[in-house]
């Protein structure tokens, strides 16, 4: 019998390399997110480690809508937001969140923050998920709530504070404002982006008809360990990949 090989994230000799399969990544996320309808304001970003200048990020350009976006359009900034390499301007004051996470975080390679209907529902709520079902279980003793929201997520002292909630997790839900997602590789964040969004809305929908039962401490905590894994992560992300690119292969311009 054949041994199938199983997939798994590639690794590059060359930094060039490198820096062109993430940003090719990071324009289909957000071609990915636009289809989703995740593109509602012009304040969301993903954000992806530059693998030589780790300081610096390439996030997308202010005023141009996600279903827009191709590799060419991409920014390179620092971490204070100032344009590096590129020819448009970037939000810099939302670009802020991105880059005191990703300082606070060397582990993490990609963020996610934009606006999605079932998130701000949730996030209004000031409550973590429970785990109603195998998908909100990657969330399990894995996300957390930024409940302090004072109406002003441009005010410094408020912004240094969401990496501290944020921990060692990958997601942070911000309440009365959105949700927020960190991963090893844009494929990974993007994954738990989505992932939240869809588990926000299927609790909305279940304690809308009624009470939900609870999957059991236990049961939920060996689910987290099975689907909440940065390779599962990337791998869920994988065929969305694949299917941007063949419905939009511009994005790669």
């Amino acid at each position: 019998m054949r041994k199938l090989e199983k997939p798994k994230p590639p690794v590059f000799e060359q930094v060039e390399d490198e820096r062109l399969h993430r940003k090719q990544r990071l324009a289909a996320a957000f071609r990915l997110f636009a289809k989703l309808g995740f593109n509602e304001t012009p304040n969301g970003h993903i954000t992806v480690r530059d693998p030589q200048l780790i300081d610096h990020f390439w996030i997308n350009p202010q005023g141009l809508d996600f279903s827009e976006i191709r590799v060419s359009n991409l920014i390179l900034v620092n971490h204070n937001g100032d344009v590096v390499q590129g020819n448009s301007p970037v939000n810099r004051d939302t670009f802020t969140i991105h880059s005191h996470i990703l300082q606070a975080r060397p582990d993490a390679i990609a963020t996610v923050y934009t606006h999605s209907v079932y998130g701000k529902a949730w996030s209004s709520l000031g409550r973590l998920l429970d785990p109603l079902n195998q998908d909100a279980c990657a969330f399990y003793e894995d996300h957390s709530v930024f409940d302090d929201y004072i109406g002003d997520l441009l005010d410094i002292a408020e912004i240094k504070r969401i990496p501290e909630i944020l921990g060692h997790r990958k997601a942070v839900i911000l309440r009365n404002h959105g949700m927020l997602t960190v991963g090893r590789s844009v494929d990974e964040a993007s994954w738990w982006f989505i992932n939240l969004e869809r588990s926000s809305q299927a609790q909305l929908l279940a304690e809308a008809a009624g009470k939900p039962k609870i999957i059991g401490h236990e049961t939920a905590r060996l689910t987290q360990t099975q689907v909440g894994t940065p390779f599962n992560g990337w791998c869920c992300f994988q065929p969305l990949y694949q299917r941007m690119v063949r419905e939009q292969p511009d994005l790669l311009d």
